[in-house]
């Protein structure tokens, strides 16, 4: 697959979305990174977001050049004054908040394992950003989306639609989020649409262990009928449907970009 740039060059193939301002967590690398130009690219103006600065300035500066107005703003979803901030500055710089992209997550080796041997710290860090993140932006932004009729999509994985061993903070994290995309789905509607992604296995940095160790990376081919990894742009591709009209009669549901790796 090539770069958002090749695949995004022609604005005719994807939904206009040209009055709207999108806030992207985790939005300095890997799908936050392909996320923000993709929303970029079909008109939107972007707020990625991440705790580091030059990683989502850089991002930044890559979807200003699809034309739309950008702006990067450093918050740390563990952290409630961040988000309140985040939400703020997105609106007194650009007057509203239309997108809500909860993708920050990290699943790091500290909380893989048994059950029985994993730490307090480790199960605490993984839920705090990849559950409660998701809580902190939606609570702050919430009012925001329903003055503009706006929607929220969560990037869950699938890790939150079945079990998989040796991740149980991770999956505990993903499954709450699948759940959370459901209940507020409920609670907001009509106001504000509320849906998930759920990515399978991505050509990132965060599974390049899993590309370079043969016998996991042909485990996971060997499970997926596309027998591939997804470019992060592949998720990306969903969440601009997502944003826009053409998905205006769905909330509450989870879209499998997977390869077709939950189908077995």
């Amino acid at each position: 697959m090539n770069e958002p740039s090749k695949l995004f060059e022609s604005a005719a193939v994807l939904p206009d979305l040209s009055d709207r301002v999108a806030i992207v967590t985790g939005g300095g690398r890997g799908i936050g990174r392909a996320i923000t130009l993709g929303l970029a690219a079909a008109g939107a103006t972007v707020v990625p977001s991440a705790r580091t600065a030059s990683e989502i300035e850089t991002v930044a500066a890559e979807a200003a050049g699809f034309g739309a107005p950008t702006k990067a703003v450093t918050a740390d979803v563990t952290n409630s004054d961040d988000v309140d901030s985040l939400v703020t500055e997105t609106i007194d710089t650009f007057g509203q908040v239309d997108v809500i992209v909860n993708n920050a997550g990290f699943n790091p080796a500290s909380a893989l394992g048994d059950p029985t041997d994993l730490s307090d710290d480790a199960i605490t860090a993984v839920l705090d950003v990849n559950l409660r993140g998701a809580f902190r932006l939606v609570r702050a932004g919430g009012d925001a989306l329903s003055e503009t009729n706006g929607c929220v999509i969560n990037i869950a994985s699938v890790a939150g639609l079945v079990g998989l061993p040796r991740q149980h903070p991770y999956v505990a994290s993903k499954h709450g989020l699948v759940g959370l995309t459901k209940s507020m789905a409920i609670d907001w509607a009509p106001a504000v649409r509320v849906n998930a992604v759920a990515p399978g296995y991505v050509a990132t940095e965060l599974t390049e262990p899993l590309q370079e160790n043969e016998r996991l990376r042909q485990s996971i081919l060997d499970r997926t009928p596309l027998n591939r990894f997804a470019e992060p742009i592949e998720i990306a591709g969903p969440v601009v449907f997502l944003a826009s009209d053409a998905a205006s009669f769905i909330t509450g549901e989870t879209i499998a970009a997977d390869g077709g790796w939950t189908c077995r």
